[in-house]
């Protein structure tokens, strides 16, 4: 194994690593919980060395390392300045950390931000600059759903606009910390209630938070089951985000990028309208967009 560069996808909650070979294959991976919110801004050479020390063996030193995600943030190991779209995902500019070991070179990704409205991403413009590697003649919106959901317009190779939707993070404080977490007990999933409150929170948006509040009602006066009633938040929850990003999606060709379980629910959602999303696995475009971000440094 001679390992040419590393690639590093550092979020919030955990930090993963690759060992690539020059010709873009993966010779080695690790993973580890130490995400950008546990280490100290000290802390991220050490964290980093700790994972990837077996490498070193057979590496050509001192070896570049490619990062994304939130160790760019203000927070992390050194602040990665936002790139204002439009724009390219990704261009030659990226941010080197500062070091002490001689056999590492980090370079961190910039995130990119958007003037009017304000909104920033940092992390998922490196899945959709694989998406381009892979898919370069798509023109139309990258949706990446998670706690954070982004809606992206992309055009001749870059990203015009978009638009952040705290969905994720909004169920996950209502289940934990509201009045609902009484009612979200375990239970099995319920496809026609979350299809049935989808609908409903689409065609009335603002009825939502009227919506919400009957599913405590419903368990109280009617024993609703914890399955159903987690599968209508979610219904509620998508349906609005929806309702609000339709000048995104309405006539336009959509890939989905995100892990299966929630993406399954924003393809459900949009399949409901009429819309055949094109779906993508989101470390395979991680991986392809660090070795876009390599590249563009080497030209």
């Amino acid at each position: 194994m001679n390992t040419e560069w590393i690639a590093v996808d550092w979020g919030t909650s955990s930090l993963r690593a690759w060992a690539m070979g020059a010709d873009g294959t993966i010779l080695a991976e690790a993973q580890s919980s130490k995400g950008m919110g546990t280490v100290t801004p000290a802390a991220f050479e050490t964290t980093l060395l700790e994972l990837i020390e077996p490498w070193f063996e057979t590496a050509h030193l001192p070896i570049q390392v490619i990062a994304c995600g939130m160790v760019g943030a203000r927070q992390g190991w050194v602040e990665a300045p936002y790139a204002s779209v439009p724009c390219l995902p990704i261009s030659a500019r990226l941010t080197k950390a500062p070091t002490t070991d001689p056999r590492i070179n980090v370079c961190i990704v910039s995130g990119l931000s958007q003037n009017t409205p304000a909104d920033v991403m940092r992390g998922e413009e490196t899945q959709i600059a694989g998406f381009q590697a892979e898919f370069p003649k798509f023109d139309g919106i990258i949706c990446l759903p998670g706690t954070h959901t982004k809606w992206v317009h992309v055009s001749a190779g870059e990203v015009v606009s978009f638009q952040s939707f705290m969905t994720g993070e909004f169920f996950a404080l209502l289940s934990q910390h509201s009045v609902l977490k009484h009612s979200l007990r375990d239970g099995i999933w319920d496809d026609a209630a979350f299809e049935k409150a989808l609908s409903d929170s689409l065609s009335r948006p603002e009825k939502i938070y009227a919506k919400l509040f009957s599913l405590r009602a419903e368990d109280l006066l009617h024993g609703l089951n914890g399955g159903a009633a987690k599968a209508r938040l979610s219904g509620l929850l998508i349906g609005a985000e929806l309702a609000a990003a339709k000048p995104y999606w309405l006539g336009q060709m959509v890939a989905l990028i995100g892990a299966d379980g929630l993406t399954d629910l924003y393809a459900t959602a949009l399949k409901s309208q009429g819309i055949t999303a094109q779906r993508t696995a989101p470390t395979d475009m991680t991986l392809a967009g660090l070795k876009s971000a390599r590249a563009s440094i080497l030209e």
